[in-house]
This record gives C-alpha cells, structure tokens and sequence, in this order.
C-alpha cells in the first residue's frame, strides 16, 4: 500500500509539473499575443486617425485667404488688449468687445467660415480653428463651433502641449493624440502660407477619439476571450498528448522498474514487467524502454555471473586460509624452540603481505653440536610463491647435512629448483650453521640480505659477504662459503627486503638506518623482545600505508659454548 501511495504521487507530481509549466506557458504566450494584438491595433488606429486630421487640416488651410486672415487679425488687434478675466466675468465688457469684434466680421469673413463649418460637417470634425502665433500665445481668427463655447474673433490664450514645444509652430504641429478636459483626441495644425510662402494662421482640426477608445477596450476585451479560449484548448491538447506519450510511458518504465526490485527480493520466476513492456512512442521514451529492457538482462547476468564469481572467491578464500594455517605450520613457531638447549636463544616472525608469503625462514639442528639457521625470500608474492617456498625449505632442510659443506648444500639445491622452475622464480637465501662448541660460524649466501652481527654488549652493524647469485636462476651456479667465530654474548640477526624497503604513505622507505636504531636500541634484550620492537617500529613509520611486501627476521642469542 505505502509503494502505491508513492508511486500515486510521483504520478500527480509530474502532471502537477506539466500542467504548471503549460499554464505558465499559455499565460506568457496570452500575454505576449494580447499585447501584441493591442499595440499592432492601437498603433493603426492612431496612425490613421492622425493621417486624417492631418489631410483634414491642410484640406482647409487650402481653401482660406491669408491675406484675409492677417487683416482680420490685425483689425482686431486694435479695438484693444483682449482680456481673458474680463471676457468671462464682466458681462459689459464681454458685450462691448463681442460688438466691436462682430463689426469687422464682413461678408468674406462669414464666408470663411461658412466653408470651415461646411468642412467640419462632412468630415465630423469635433473642433475647427484658425489661430495666430504670438509668442507663447495664440489669437483665434476663426472658430467653427456653433455652442456658446464658440472663440470670439480675438480670443487669445496661452499655448501648451506641443504647440509650446515645438521649435518653430508656426510652420505646422504634427498629429498628437491627448486625453484631457475635452476628451481623447487627436490633434493636426497646418499652416496658412501668403504668397511669399511665409506661414500667416494655423488652422487646427481636432477629431474626438473617444469611440476609438471605447472601440479599442471592446476590441482588447474580445482579444483575450479569443486567445484565452484558443491557448485553453491547445493546453489541454498538448497536456492529452503529453500524458499519452511522456507520462504514461513513464509510468509503465517507473512500475517496472519497482516491480524489477520486488520481484529479485521475493525471488519470483517467470517473465518480468519489465520484459512485458510494450512502448511504441517511435522517440527517446522508447529507446529508453529498450535500454531498461537491456539493462535488465545486463544486471541479470552480471547477478548471476557475480553470484558464481562470489562462491568461487569464498571457496579461494577458505582454501587460503587453510594455505595459511598450514605455511605458518611448516616454519617453526614454537618458542621456545630448545628448551634444553643452554647454548643458544633463538625467535623468528614471518608476516605476510598477502594471505600466504614468499619469504620463510628455518632452524634445526644438524647434529648435537651444530645449529642451523636459514633466511630466504621468493621473487613474487602469493600461492605461486608460497608453493616455491615450500620447496625451497624442504631442499635445504634436505641438504644441510653434518660434514657437508654448505656452498655444496646451495649447488645442489639450486639445479633442482632449476629443473622444475616453469614460473621463472628465483630465491634469495642465506644460511648458516653454528658450531655450539667453538663458536664458528659457517655460512653461505645466494643474494640475500647481509646480516647484523651484535657483538657482547656492542651494537648492531652488518656483517659484509659475498652476496652470491640467487637459487633457481640459472643451473650450474658455484656457491662458496665463509666462516666467523661468535661469541658468547653476540647476536645475530637475519631479516628479508620487506623491513628496509616498507613504505609510509608518502613512499619514503624504512631503511638500514633506522633498522640499526631500533636494533642497538633493544640490544640488551633477548631475541623474543628484540624482534617485537623492531616490528613495532616499522609499523609506527609505516602508519595507514598498505604492506606491500612480507616482513619475516630472526634473531640468534649466542649465550654459552657447549661442552665437549
């Protein structure tokens, strides 16, 4: 039930998305197309209404007299300065000018007028005038306006808007549209030229706007029905659509893919829901149904084969950890490892960097007065190396006989290792037999690390040999051996390369030096104390770095000759 609620509003969440995004969308192309529609609209209605009165204006500037107009202009200039105050408010004065105004109004003048009246009838002029430029101030000469608003010849006003912006008015005002006191309308003055081509009068034509106005919110309403209507419908169109080719699909992937996880955790057989799908949308959501399909039977192999490489790597891994137990059986661990001895102390370690090494070391006795100690290391690492040690131990065990001398020893067991080397391996090895009695030490060395010899209350240094070749690197190898005496008191010790050459995390390696510091720091300490603190040193300088190489030393107490 939980499962079905999730997948429930994943479902209502992605049409949530898609709807807000087609709304969002209709809205801004709504917008857009209104806008748009209006201005285109609004921009040629205005373009036309200020062609007309334009034409309108200068189609009456044609048909007056300039000459006529400055007559009357200045005829009415001297019956006195025309007061705007007066006019309105002193009915005396009104009537004395209106009656010296109406005296210079002769036959020519009404005519005039006359045919601007006629003008404005035929066309639906809202106001016509004649006006003369003074400044910032303007005389009416003709007013076709039959209220009592009607401009008496003389009437002068202050100008505004653009006829008091324009630079030079008296030439003419291009169309404007204003909204004021009188309503919208649209404005043209045109000059009256006198035959000198100078400008004498404007004659301005205004036309109401006021139904294109109205007109213009009529049309901007039907617009956005229309639109609206038409984006709601190609909305739900596109969503139908959507949900058919997008959503849809993607529910069935989205199921399939659930149902892909509960069907492995219940381990039900049987075909799956995601090889059931059927998707056919020719597009990217079906060549992702096929790449889910796919990467079905991907993870269905790649479980299977893992399942397989799984068991394999827990059967390696048990068989490992018996080649463990039984590596670190065959090299001695008891300790101590003569306990009737009184001639000697000895101790060993071997940690391998795998589960199973290449380094091994030994002690035996060859007879009753002679100790022999070995210390090998194989080339590689793991079971092919673990193997080859096995061998290699047992051969020189083999060998190593009383009155045998042990360059001898290493000869023999060289070219057998040789026979059988198909792996190319090679051992370095150094071993040595210690006469309990004299205190001689016999020795051979096939490339193996030189030991450091402690002598009684000395410190540690290293005892130079000759290296030798290595064992199993080539057959007919000669090995010659060297001697010491030790005595009571001295200690040796024997190491593999995996102590020198251990790496911190920033690669710098161990080394002699600080092998040596740890050594003549325990020096004083028996062999089972000594070995400890040397590997303790060596994992505090190591730290979190990973152990690339087997570490494995011996530590050999001389403490007493034997008696004869």
């Amino acid at each position: 039930m939980k499962s079905r609620m999730k997948k429930k509003y994943r479902l209502v969440s992605l049409r949530l998305k898609s709807v807000a995004v087609m709304v969002l969308a209709a809205l801004l192309l709504s917008v857009i197309s209104i806008t748009l529609s209006y201005r285109t609209y609004k921009s040629t209605m205005d373009e036309h209404y200020k062609t007309l009165t334009s034409h309108l204006a200068k189609t009456a500037a044609s048909e007056l007299n300039a000459e006529d107009l400055l007559r009357y202009y200045n005829a009415v200039k001297q019956i006195g300065e025309y007061d705007e105050d007066k006019y309105q408010n002193d009915p005396e004065y009104r009537a004395d000018y209106d009656a010296k105004a109406d005296a210079l109004k002769d036959e020519r003048y009404e005519k005039m007028l006359a045919t601007l009246f006629n003008i404005k009838d035929c066309n639906e002029i809202t106001y016509l005038y004649v006006q003369k430029l003074e400044g910032d101030y303007c005389t009416y000469i003709l007013d076709a306006d039959r209220s009592d608003e009607q401009c008496q010849l003389g009437t002068t006003h202050e100008v505004s808007g653009p006829t008091k912006e324009a630079e030079h008015p008296e030439y003419g005002i291009p169309a404007f549209i204003t909204n004021d006191t009188y309503g919208w309308l649209c404005t043209s003055m045109e000059p009256v030229m006198d035959a000198d081509g100078n400008p004498v009068a404007l004659v301005g034509v205004d036309i109401s706007m006021d139904d294109i106005v109205a007109d213009r919110a009529s049309y901007l309403r039907t617009v956005i029905i229309v639109i609206e209507i038409a984006v709601v419908l190609l909305s739900v169109a596109i969503l139908v659509g959507i949900h058919f080719t997008l959503i849809k699909p993607i529910d069935q992937l989205s199921a399939a893919a659930r149902s892909f996880v509960e069907d492995k955790s219940e381990s039900k057989g049987g075909e799956s829901a995601i090889s059931r799908l059927s998707i056919r949308t020719g597009d990217e959501v079906e060549t992702l149904c096929d790449s889910v399909k796919q990467m079905e039977q991907d993870i269905n192999n790649y479980i299977t084969h893992l399942t397989a490489v799984t068991a394999e790597k827990e059967r390696i891994g048990a068989e490992l950890d018996v080649a463990t137990h039984i590596q670190s059986s065959m090299l001695p661990s008891i300790f101590p490892a003569f306990p009737e001895r009184q001639e000697f102390d000895v101790y060993a370690t071997m940690n391998p960097a795998k589960e199973v090494g290449g380094d091994f070391y030994d002690f035996f006795m060859v007879d009753d007065r002679h100790l022999a100690i070995v210390m090998a290391d194989v080339s590689g690492k793991g079971v092919p190396a673990a193997l080859f040690m096995v061998i290699g131990k047992t051969l020189i065990k083999d060998h190593t006989v009383p009155g045998t001398d042990l360059g001898t020893v290493f000869e023999e067991v060289n070219d057998i290792l040789c026979e059988s080397n198909s792996e190319d391996l090679f051992i370095t090895a150094f071993e040595g037999v210690l006469d309990l009695t004299t205190g001689e030490f016999r020795f051979v060395n096939a490339g193996h690390e030189q030991p450091l010899l402690c002598r009684n209350n000395g410190a540690f240094e290293p005892y130079k040999v000759r290296p030798g070749f290595v064992l199993a690197g080539m057959e007919g190898i000669r090995y010659k051996s060297g001697a010491f005496t030790i005595a009571p008191g001295d200690k040796l010790f024997l190491y593999t390369d995996g102590i020198p050459e251990a790496t911190d995390a920033n690669n710098n390696l161990y080394g002699m030096d600080r092998l040596q510091t740890i050594l003549n720091t325990v020096a004083d300490r028996t062999p089972e104390e000594i070995l400890p603190a040397v590997k303790a040193d060596i994992d505090a300088f190591v730290g979190a770095a990973p152990q690339f190489d087997d570490i494995t030393m011996l530590c050999l107490t001389y403490k007493q000759a034997m008696e004869e």
